[in-house]
């Protein structure tokens, strides 16, 4: 659902108590002057506006968690290589046995639930060199947030992080802490802070974040996933491409396999 229709079922949501409330006021009045009547209408508008209020608050402040806050710092100790390869990061060793591909927007909540169960475990390939992984940042769901545009924004400051050799905490620490869909995301000055808190000193990864320098390759890199048939699997009934989606010598893989990354590595 867009941000349009939102914000229209919303307008709709929050018309139709003060309409309800003074239907229920008028159908009062018009039973022969029972104040009894009139009293429980009054309470039933108070009731109805208490819950349109109460949840105009919610929204707004979910809508808006992410204001004036820093992103909590997740801190990952690798030794081992890591480089960016235009719109794609690499890490772990060039003598891995497998190489994972990951698709993923830092805006997905599945995504962030993937690293969450199986980041540990495949930290630990890479770690002992079974595994290397190319990780791929897309802005699949750049309309997604409030205002538009924080999938470009993040993916933009993680491979600008990469230049840094501080990707993988950066990348770790936005989906620990990710904003809500449909939300605020993170603005740029708060990637910035976050790319300090982690280690970043340059001025050249403040001014990339603030001038979207890596946007393109951002782009670049759904465009190219999205149009890849290797990479399309079965979504709500239909095939297409979605976020996150992992890929082995250029093939998507079946994640419901609970075996599939022991079954790649060997």
């Amino acid at each position: 659902m867009g941000g349009a229709e939102r914000s229209a079922r919303k307008r709709k949501q929050q018309g139709s108590a003060p309409a309800a409330g003074a239907k229920a006021v008028a159908a009062a009045r018009s039973g022969g002057g029972d104040r009894s009547k009139i009293i429980l209408a009054v309470v039933a508008v108070l009731v109805i506006a208490g819950a349109v209020i109460g949840g105009v608050i919610y929204t707004n402040n979910q809508k808006n968690a992410t204001k004036d806050k820093a992103i909590a710092v997740q801190t990952v100790r690798l030794d081992v290589p890591v480089k960016r390869d235009g719109g794609v990061v690499e890490v772990g060793k060039d003598g891995a046995k497998a190489t994972l591909d990951i698709y993923e927007d830092f805006l997905c909540p599945a995504c962030a639930v993937f690293e969450e169960g199986f980041g540990p475990k495949i930290e630990e390939k890479v770690k002992d060199g079974t595994l290397k992984v190319r990780f791929h940042m897309l802005n699949l769901l750049n309309n997604r947030s409030d205002p538009e545009g924080y999938s470009t924004d993040s993916a933009n400051a993680g491979l600008l992080a990469a230049d840094e050799g501080k990707f993988l905490s950066f990348h770790k620490s936005l989906f620990k802490d990710q904003p809500a869909e449909g939300a605020r995301g993170w603005t740029k000055d708060q990637l910035i802070e976050l790319g300090k808190a982690v280690g970043v000193t340059s001025q050249a990864f403040v001014d990339g974040v603030r001038s979207g320098k890596y946007d393109s390759l951002v782009t670049e890199e759904y465009q190219k996933a999205r149009s890849d048939e290797a990479l399309q699997q079965e979504f709500n009934g239909q095939k297409g491409f979605g976020t996150p989606t992992m890929a082995s010598g250029g093939k998507a893989i079946d994640t419901e396999d609970p075996n599939w990354l022991t079954k790649l590595t060997g």
